[in-house]
């Protein structure tokens, strides 16, 4: 029985029992993914350390690589993080308010001042930091990582002290104000099992039968260990959650929704996914697996960090440039997972590998690999602990939440140059070990578009989309960024 697993328990097995087999991927599959993942920020160097930004956000990310949380969980697990960090700021900044904590400390500024306001700032945010992060991530093992990040800096993880005339109490305080608010915000962080769904989903289809080829099917795949288990869907309450801009979870929700099995479009795009997974060239396999964030990685979510720390880097930030940067974009990326998971739960969509199989059933198709299949032996471009991921497919989350950052990463820069890359090993796949790709293959991205694109359109490659909820993805995105930076200026400019 789930509910009797306690939360600590919970997050250090990685929630299998509530988010199905989406943390069943091979370990050292994951860490070469996460390692080519990293190399794309690691391309700038900076003078002098990171800020503190950037180290707690570092943190959080091999927290999230440890604990697994599903996508939506990880988007708010951020954001959380990263308003602390901002309400801790704004109490030092002429301007800026903050999203809670709002008491009047100004008064204690001149005490700040003679003590080197940066300093003072530095060390609140830093504060505020670590309690969001025992917070969201409180396994033994997390805790001693973040109290050996603070001990690093020169700060005592055990001053829990509220006094104002601190920068340690300004950081707690922030954090705790912070923290309460979200503890109510409709996410279940609290519960016997966290995140556990509080909406009472059952899927409409089985493992072995589809009742509504429109609907989701739980799949049953292997476990990696000689077994099978069900997927579960991951946090179906999740559009009840509280956003950050978002007016509710369903104000970006796309008015048609997914094409159904009496329209032609339902055939139409399952045979533009089977041609997309026929043709896959060494290239589109690298990119269906780097931007596949799956379970032992950061996540998309956590993906958009890794590029907010190249730009850190490469525009060799102050920390209120990374505060701000990371609040902002971070904001966006909570509301991109709301109003996602509001539109997976509202139309319980189909995912091609289901639709395939339903549509093609007696046919013979071709596939990856240069083979061909009846259709009910489909599969994506993906590992088999995976296959597809466990929850609806109407709209795609690498899109909403792609379009949403790279849509505040260019605001925040004023350009949308970005001049990331990385460079995949010959042999790296983890779908096609030792033989994909063939030599050394490096991706990309001029701009913070390019990149944003290419994650939509890589779960094509791999898959796990059709091209419908990729393009609504990507339009509901670009338009929650928007809305998530307007929200953001009204904080910086006290208007909050």
């Amino acid at each position: 029985m789930v509910d009797g697993v306690s939360r600590r328990r919970f997050l250090s097995t990685g929630g299998a029992s509530v988010l199905g087999a989406y943390v069943l991927l091979d370990s050292m599959a994951g860490a070469t993914a996460r390692a080519a993942m990293e190399t794309a920020v690691r391309g700038v160097e900076r003078r002098g350390a990171d800020t503190v930004v950037v180290s707690f956000n570092a943190a959080a990310l091999e927290a999230i690589r440890e604990t697994h949380p599903g996508p939506p969980v990880v988007a708010r697990s951020l954001a959380v993080l990263h308003t602390c960090m901002y309400d801790a700021w704004a109490v030092y900044d002429k301007h800026a308010v903050g999203t809670q904590f709002r008491e009047d400390v100004r008064r204690e500024r001149g005490r700040h001042g003679e003590r080197r306001r940066e300093a003072a700032v530095r060390e609140a945010v830093s504060f505020a930091a670590y309690r969001a992060l025992t917070d969201l991530f409180p396994e033994p093992a997390q805790v001693a990582e973040f109290e050996a990040l603070m001990a690093s800096l020169g700060y005592d993880p055990s001053d829990t002290g509220t006094d104002l005339s601190q920068p340690s109490g300004v950081g707690n305080s922030a954090a705790a104000a912070v923290l309460a608010f979200r503890h109510a915000d409709g996410s279940n962080q609290l519960g016997s099992v966290p995140y556990a769904d509080t909406s009472g989903y059952e899927p409409v289809n089985g493992p072995e039968s589809i009742v509504d080829p429109n609907r989701w099917q739980p799949l049953r795949i292997s476990d990696g260990h000689g077994g099978t288990v069900v997927q579960r869907c991951i946090t179906p309450h999740w559009g009840r959650v509280t956003p950050f801009a978002l007016s509710s979870g369903d104000q970006f929700r796309p008015p048609r929704g997914p094409a159904t099995v009496d329209e032609s479009l339902y055939r139409r795009q399952a045979r533009e996914v089977i041609d997309y997974t026929a043709d896959l060239d060494d290239e589109r396999k690298t990119i269906a697996e780097y931007w596949a964030d799956g379970p032992s990685s950061e996540l998309p979510p956590g993906h958009w960090c890794l590029f907010a720390q190249f730009v850190s880097r490469r525009d060799r930030h102050s920390l209120e440039d990374d505060v701000k940067m990371f609040f902002a974009m971070t904001g966006a990326v909570l509301d991109a997972g709301i109003a996602c998971w509001d539109a997976k739960r509202a139309f319980d969509s189909v995912r091609p590998v289901t639709a395939i199989q339903y549509a093609f059933a007696d046919e013979a198709i071709p596939t990856w690999g240069g083979r061909r299949i009846r259709g009910t032996e489909w599969r994506p471009y993906q590992v088999s602990t995976v296959v597809t991921p466990p929850f609806p497919e109407y709209i795609s989350g690498h899109s909403t939440f792609s379009a949403a950052a790279a849509d505040v990463l260019e605001r925040f820069t004023r350009s949308d140059d970005f001049g990331g890359s990385v460079t995949l090993p010959a042999g790296g796949s983890r779908v096609e070990p030792g033989s994909v790709p063939a030599r050394d293959l490096t991706l990309r991205w001029e701009t913070f578009s390019d990149a944003a694109d290419q994650a939509g359109s890589s779960r094509l490659y791999g898959g796990i989309h059709f091209e419908q909820g990729d393009l609504d993805g990507r339009e509901a995105g670009r338009r929650i960024g928007a809305q998530a930076w307007d929200r953001a200026q009204d904080y910086f400019r006290g208007r909050g």
